[in-house]
């Protein structure tokens, strides 16, 4: 199996991490309902899922530590994301005694042990992902699987909502009680199981890190590494933060209810699939023209693709249209940044802050799209984060992916905090949250050029020399 194979299969694991964490979205609302929870209790689900990528990274490096070696680099790359789709398929499995047991408690942790699954996985497949190709272009690679995860976020919530409650409309049916996520979950779960005998029995290249690999606090040295760190809970903060208090927002300011909200939700995680779709055309080799003209076009097709997912779902999405202004603003900035990870980590890092900026300062449907585009701008810094903060660790890889796989902790801690800064001073200016978020990630793009340089990597000019600009 050559590298281009092998990339293209490793991207189909990213379709089930978007598919199932946007699927917690459907979830929220039926367990506050059937268990009569608090709001803030039933955050709890989404805490749950992301809290255990950091339990994960942990439980990670004290296997490493006790087996006085690394996982990845004994079983390799394709072993540890097999392993991850046997984990996340027990926790899928649990949803079905939980459900039983009518016991909330349990089915948190059918999710937290899906999310454990998950975070081997990651931690297994971008640097897999990395090492199929030139590091300076593992930014282009990873944005590829993004895309694909994007295309999750799009189908999950509307296909399970359809096998739970029979619609994928946003009243659920009568009658319909927590044993409903039975059927989907395990049909989940077995899927996630034969992808695991994929893996095992594919033609995928055994692929470690060819260097003496180091456990341990090492690679906490490489200050890539730690600025690596805090830009991904702060990014996976800010995504998260700005969709799961979105409701919130439309319901305080746009006084919409419940069944007039989930076209603007989904076109928040549509956004994601926007810029993630744009950025993957790196990864093909387009002539100049044929580019430019995707570039443009790409970004509208994933806009369409929100619309119809929200007419099938019976929305009016005419509203929505006027937010074509803001996706001719990332044509311009993936124009502008010229696939370079520094000049698109520092320049969508900016224009982030000033839609949030902007969100608070104005209102209507101003304020709304800026808050939404939040998920335009944030779509492409992960991969900028990822094959920045790994640049240059050698044998640390390993274990400086693992770190960053544990910052996901952002997801969990971030949301929490700007609900609780909503409670004191109103939701719209606890976006506040999400912009101090955005001022990081802009401070980490300005300060690991620097730090990059020194060490004698500059990702930018090796992309511009490899595009020949």
């Amino acid at each position: 199996m050559n590298n281009r194979t092998a990339l293209y299969t490793l991207m189909s694991v990213w379709f089930f991490w978007g598919f199932i964490a946007a699927s917690n979205g459907i979830l929220i609302p039926m367990f506050k309902e059937q268990f009569n929870l608090q709001q803030w209790q039933s955050q709890l689900v989404d805490f749950a899922f992301y809290a255990a990528y950091f339990v994960g990274s942990i439980l990670y490096f004290l296997v490493s530590a006790a087996l006085k070696g690394d996982i990845l680099n004994r079983i390799g790359y394709r072993q540890g994301i097999m392993y991850g789709f046997i984990i996340s398929a027990v926790g899928t499995l649990l949803f079905i005694p939980a459900a039983s047991l009518q016991s909330f408690p349990l089915l948190l942790g059918g999710l937290f042990v899906v999310g454990l699954g998950f975070s081997l996985q990651q931690t297994s497949t971008q640097p897999f992902m990395i090492a199929l190709g030139d590091p300076a272009t593992g930014a282009h690679r990873i944005n590829l699987g993004g895309a694909v995860n994007n295309l999750g976020t799009t189908i999950g919530p509307v296909l399970i909502s359809f096998v739970i409650f029979g619609s994928v409309g946003d009243a659920a049916p009568e009658g319909v009680g927590i044993e409903a996520v039975k059927m989907p979950f395990l049909v989940i779960g077995v899927i996630f199981i034969l992808f695991a005998l994929f893996f095992r029995f594919s033609k995928l290249p055994t692929i470690t890190n060819d260097e003496d690999v180091q456990i341990g606090t090492g690679v906490l040295k490489y200050p890539q590494l730690v600025l690596g760190m805090i830009a991904i809970f702060c990014y996976v903060g800010a995504e998260v933060t700005i969709g799961s208090n979105l409701g919130e927002y439309l319901s305080k300011t746009q006084n919409l209810d419940s069944s007039q909200i989930s076209e603007y939700i989904s076109l928040f995680w549509g956004s994601m699939m926007m810029g993630r779709w744009t950025a993957a055309l790196s990864n093909f080799n387009f002539r100049p023209a044929v580019k430019t003209l995707l570039t443009f076009v790409t970004p509208f097709v994933a806009f369409g693709v929100v619309l119809f997912v929200n007419a099938l779902r019976g929305s009016d999405v005419s509203p929505l249209y006027t937010y074509a202004f803001c996706v001719l603003i990332i044509i311009a900035a993936f124009f502008a940044a010229q696939e370079k990870p520094i000049r698109t980590m520092v320049l969508f890092s900016l224009l982030g802050g000033v839609a949030m900026v902007i969100g608070m300062l104005t209102s209507g449907q101003v304020a709304l799209f800026a808050f939404i585009s939040g998920g335009l701008f944030c779509s492409v810094l992960w991969p900028c984060i990822f094959s920045l903060a790994t640049a240059g660790l050698g044998k640390y890889t390993n274990q400086g992916s693992a770190y960053l796989i544990m910052m996901i902790l952002g997801g969990a801690v971030v949301p929490v905090t700007q609900g609780a800064l909503a409670d004191g001073i109103g939701i719209k200016l606890s976006y506040v949250v999400p912009l101090l978020c955005f001022a990081y990630l802009l401070f980490f793009g300005v300060r690991v050029q620097t730090v990059l340089k020194h060490q004698g990597l500059d990702f930018d000019r090796d992309v511009a020399v490899k595009a020949g600009h």
